[in-house]
């Protein structure tokens, strides 16, 4: 059995699901992330691990033991909170040793874990000063201090870096990245930022609607969704998508052409459902630009349509064009590309493509490429 088990859990208020049916294995050490859009349900499923919330229905459990009857205090959890929860009229000290001295800990136990605690955060210059004397991100160290002292068996975040700034996150997680490595305690991270789920996690868990859309490594989620939702919710910029046509079928290929573009191919699907239409998946750097009078190559497409803007991030560049159908795609170039040109022709090579039906099921071709 798995360090902590979720199974078949089910979450109601009122008549509204919350959660349905989640079923989620977490090994010991791993760095899990829950992300999805606001409302999929990750916050209330990490407050049920935590036990702040009860299950409507299934099983909780840490370490083969079931928790849902354990109260919060006694299960060996720790959460940090995207508000810090500070005591504003206590010094750092005092609140990171908070939890300790409500629970009858001696003074010298107390005073060692806080100092311990303090100096992995580099927070021991600050142990005087209380929350006004502090910035976001030491405030958020405090926070997270707070839950070392009690060497908890699993650490809950809930958006803990959600009030910071750009900078100040990126040098938390590398921060949050190094502590884990220091610890190897078993954390449960609860964003809705895909990159910075991407950044942190062994295990990525997508959610959407109250389910688990999809759970692994970040990188195998990027390059073998599930489905349309996961292909287009984990990367940045976002998977393209683009309508086409099925333009001939027999029981196990297609002939397809785009609708946004030129150029068609015929592919083998592994169990293929009868469909007039479905989409093409292609992420920004499997487009190329190219010049206006390159033809279509084989097994591959062209879309010609209008530069609505360039983002220029330095050593490359995203080309953002509007197809005549209105579709809008984009293209990773290199610098300066497409800069003076209010048209632009991309190149997609669909043996790099994925194909989802229109209720947004991946359809897997029978070899993973094109004919």
């Amino acid at each position: 059995m798995a360090f902590l088990e979720i199974s078949s859990v089910t979450k109601s208020f009122g008549t509204v699901n919350v959660l349905q049916d989640v079923n989620l294995a977490i090994e010991r050490g791993e760095f899990v992330v829950f992300v999805g859009p606001s409302g999929c349900g990750k916050s209330t499923l990490l407050r049920m691990i935590t036990g702040l919330e009860n299950p409507t229905s299934g099983t909780i459990a840490i370490e083969d033991e079931v928790v849902n009857d354990v109260e919060p205090a006694k299960r060996g959890t720790a959460m940090v909170f995207q508000s810090y929860a500070l005591y504003p009229h206590m010094t750092v000290f005092q609140n990171m040793s908070f939890g300790l001295r409500m629970a009858g800990k001696p003074k010298d136990f107390i005073a060692g874990q806080v100092r311990q605690a303090a100096a992995i955060l580099r927070l021991e210059k600050l142990l005087d000063r209380k929350p006004a004397q502090l910035s976001g991100g030491q405030k958020q160290r405090v926070a997270i201090g707070r839950a070392i002292v009690r060497e908890p068996r699993v650490f809950l975040f809930d958006e803990p870096l959600s009030n910071l700034d750009a900078e100040l996150r990126v040098q938390m997680r590398a921060e949050l990245m190094e502590l884990h490595r220091r610890l190897g305690t078993t954390m449960i991270y609860v964003t809705h930022d895909q990159v910075e789920a991407m950044t942190l996690a062994d295990k990525m868990v997508v959610m959407n609607g109250g389910k688990i859309q999809q759970s692994g490594a970040p990188l195998r989620l990027y390059d073998d969704p599930d489905n349309r939702f996961v292909a287009g919710f984990v990367g940045s910029p976002k998977m393209n998508f683009l309508p086409a046509r099925v333009a001939a079928s027999d029981v196990s290929s297609v002939k397809l052409d785009a609708i946004g573009g030129s150029g068609s191919a015929s592919l083998s699907f592994a169990g293929l459902p009868s469909l007039d239409r479905l989409e093409i998946g292609l992420r920004p750097e499997h487009l190329r630009l190219v010049s206006a009078s390159t033809p279509a190559p084989e097994g591959g497409l062209l879309l010609d349509g209008r530069v609505a803007f360039v983002e220029e991030l330095g050593a490359e560049s995203y080309v953002h064009v509007d197809l005549a159908d209105g579709t809008r795609v984009i293209a990773r170039a290199g610098r300066d590309a497409a800069a003076s040109s209010d048209t632009a022709r991309i190149a997609g090579d669909l043996g790099r493509a994925l194909f989802f039906a229109p209720d947004g099921t991946r359809l897997r071709t029978a070899a993973g490429r094109t004919e």
